[in-house]
């Protein structure tokens, strides 16, 4: 969810990356419970840990967890994935190039909204117009960057017109087909489109696209069960004209709007909530015992760090980079992750996740490496930092425990003096964000949206990229971002994306922590629990 969702967003709680294979802990897996059990009931619904979306609810305007899980049970895409990250055709019956730039889409027949609107070409290439076009200001529209005519309904310079209100490369053919060309090749277009920017709309929606956002109308699994209440909870039912493999093997799901992961798991424990993917960071050491079986610790493509804000006069300067260089020299990231997680994370090497092709543990090399004397003398040679680091952090999220370890090693590393400011809730600490007005360093976290080394780089420090928020700005490493996305094949790009990374690490836009595992449960109430490479539960096959 670019961000707190379900693809790939920024991540709202502790729940998060992934871990390297070899140092997990055994994951935890449905429970299966003797034969006298009583049969599931496909009318039970399921209680859910989450958080309160930023915004309302449209595809191209969500990138953050909260919002994408439920964007995640009310719409189905032309593609999904499955738990291991694989690609399934949904909507779409084929997605077809000769050229890795022209692509022909034929969609399946008999997809419905839950109004009752056909799911057609026009679906489609009406919602990605709506979200590329810069009037409407939607988050999630440098997804729509590789097809052609972006620039003219998303011009880069700043106070720029649109020139068009279509992008010339989306064209319906007839009502199952439509076809795409990009500006150039890019041959892992496919398989970004499970993404929910590339969701589609219905016709309806663009009557009144605000009261949209607010009553959302999908064509995935569920539909929406009554009114958002917001701060309090979303509830969703099984869409009983679903069409694609997803089918609900539950009758919905009741997601509550939690602002401390302690009292979700409080109600875990009393089987007053069914599912919970954020252990908050006081029960790591005891999770697995408290729930025996019930307890999830597994690989999940989620990356940690906290970025600066460049836009501030402190980080513009020359020699900033350096600061913030020794500043990732001074976080004894091995400690924290062993005493505050318990094992739950692993010192991040790189920008991305061991879960992806094209994962790293050289790239960052000895600038994620805790080293006390380089990074004194680091932060020497560019002149020092007589200012106050702060650290910026939602409370509802569990972080005070890391943040404050953190600030601590700065501390007594290299002297600068750190702490953590608190935000109530991840709609809090992101308003200014994605307004530019943070004033302080701030915690980001990055769940992926496809499962590719280029998903971690491209949406979070390309320029004008809907998710980076630090404003980086370094036209070396778009270049090369373009390099990448113009080979042959996904494998041929990752070299691209690798040497992309290596810029990060020059410049350090943000300081990476840790692959964090996704770490949850479940209630005594339920089975068939499992969460899949993004980190997510799937709702869809849960019983109960």
């Amino acid at each position: 969810m670019r961000g707190n969702t379900v693809r790939a967003r920024w991540a709202t709680g502790v729940a998060g990356a992934a871990c390297l294979a070899l140092v997990l802990s055994a994951c935890g897996g449905s429970s299966d419970k003797a034969a006298s059990t009583p049969a599931a009931n496909s009318a039970a619904i399921i209680t859910a840990y989450g958080s309160e979306p930023q915004n309302p609810l449209l595809p191209a305007n969500t990138n953050e967890t909260g919002g994408g899980r439920i964007m995640r049970l009310l719409y189905e895409g032309l593609i999904s994935y499955d738990g291991a990250g694989k690609t399934i055709n949904q909507v779409a019956a084929s997605i077809d190039t000769t050229d890795s730039q022209s692509y022909t889409i034929k969609l399946k027949p008999g997809w419905k909204f839950t109004n009752g609107e056909a799911v057609n070409a026009k679906s489609f290439v009406d919602a990605w117009n709506f979200g590329a076009l810069i009037t409407n200001a939607q988050l999630n529209a440098y997804f729509f960057e590789p097809i052609d005519g972006y620039k003219e309904v998303h011009p880069d310079a700043e106070g720029a017109k649109p020139t068009a209100k279509t992008m010339k490369g989306l064209a319906v053919v007839d009502e199952s087909t439509f076809t795409v060309k990009l500006a150039g090749p890019q041959a892992s277009f496919p398989l970004r489109l499970g993404y929910t920017a590339f969701y589609p709309l219905p016709q309806s929606a663009y009557k009144d696209i605000k009261a949209f956002g607010e009553a959302p109308v999908g064509n995935g699994s569920y539909m929406l069960d009554g009114k958002w209440v917001h701060n309090v909870n979303i509830k969703v039912k099984k869409n009983p004209g679903y069409k694609g493999t997803h089918v609900a093997k539950n009758g919905g799901v009741d997601v509550k709007v939690y602002t401390d992961p302690n009292a979700g798991y409080t109600d875990l424990q009393a089987n007053n909530l069914d599912i919970l993917d954020s252990i908050p960071d006081n029960a790591l050491a005891t999770f697995k015992t408290d729930l025996g079986d019930r307890a999830i610790n597994q690989p999940s493509g989620v990356f940690q760090s906290f970025a600066f804000p460049l836009y501030q006069p402190e980080w513009k300067t020359a020699n900033s980079k350096k600061v913030r260089q020794a500043i990732s020299m001074a976080i004894d990231r091995k400690t924290i992750t062993d005493k505050i997680f318990q094992g739950t994370r692993t010192p991040a090497t790189d920008f991305s996740s061991p879960v992806v092709q094209g994962w790293s543990k050289d790239i960052c090399g000895e600038f994620c490496t805790y080293d006390p004397a380089k990074a004194k003398a680091l932060l020497a040679e560019a002149g020092g930092f007589p200012g106050k680091l702060e650290i910026a952090y939602n409370a509802d999220g569990g972080h005070k425990a890391w943040v404050d370890a953190t600030c601590n090693s700065i501390k007594n590393a290299i002297g600068i003096a750190c702490s953590g400011k608190s935000y109530p809730d991840f709609k809090s600490l992101r308003d200014p964000i994605t307004k530019v007005t943070m004033k302080t360093a701030f915690r980001t976290g990055w769940q992926m949206d496809y499962p590719a080394l280029e998903n971690f780089l491209a949406p979070i420090y390309a320029k004008g990229a809907g998710s980076n928020d630090a404003k980086y700005d370094n036209p070396a490493f778009d270049a090369m971002l373009k390099k990448g996305d113009a080979a042959k094949s996904p494998e041929a790009s990752i070299k691209f994306f690798q040497d992309a990374e290596k810029i990060l690490v020059t410049d350090m836009p943000v300081v990476p922590l840790w692959y964090s595992n996704t770490t949850g449960g479940f209630s005594e109430k339920v089975k068939n629990v499992k969460f899949d490479i993004f980190g997510v539960p799937i709702y869809t096959e849960i019983t109960k």
